[in-house]
């Protein structure tokens, strides 16, 4: 396993956030293209023809996958799962299975779980893009919160040991003097 899902990290830039970012989008493209080869290899090399009902089933997972990933759902609502097409078995907090079909069905589940990761990060992506615009200043931390590898929230702090900036206007002023005479 890579680093913590769930955790809070200083950004010196929105540049550097947006970087990091892009770069989470660059590897989840490679993990959903990686195991759409795995699911792939793994359909074809599957003898199918001595069981006509699991390759109904396979193509019917694989049209729902398809529909949810065209659909943009409005708010958020409860995941509808994909339909279990084998049995498994609760083994106290994991579940257990001795089908080998059993792999095809946590790669489709990875690819969803990705893919919709993916939607998350290219939101958070363009929101980091429009503040971006906006010009913030220098001299801000941006402490965010990042829950299950997407950043959620973004708190802005002043760089220790520098004031926030205050605008001081200083003049003076010159008055010709007026002679009398």
């Amino acid at each position: 396993m890579e680093g913590p899902a769930t955790e809070i990290r200083s950004f010196y830039s929105l540049r550097e956030l947006r970087e990091n970012v892009e770069e989470a989008i660059k590897c989840y493209k490679s993990l959903v293209a990686d195991y759409s080869e795995w699911l792939g290899t793994l359909l074809r090399t599957m003898d199918t023809k001595e069981n006509s009902e699991w390759a109904k089933k396979v193509a019917e997972m694989q049209k729902v996958l398809k529909a949810k990933a065209k659909v943009k759902k409005p708010g958020k609502k409860k995941r509808e799962k994909a339909p279990q097409l084998i049995e498994w078995i609760s083994f106290r907090d994991i579940m257990l299975c001795t089908d080998e079909r059993g792999e095809t069905e946590i790669l489709f589940e990875v690819i969803e779980a990705l893919n919709d990761k993916l939607n998350r990060l290219e939101k958070v992506k363009e929101s980091i893009e429009q503040l971006e615009k906006y010009g913030l200043g220098r001299n801000i931390v941006y402490l965010t919160y990042i829950h299950e590898g997407v950043p959620e929230k973004i708190v802005f702090r002043p760089k220790k040991g520098v004031e926030l900036e205050r605008f001081v206007f200083e003049t003076t002023f010159s008055v010709p003097k007026i002679l009398k005479k």
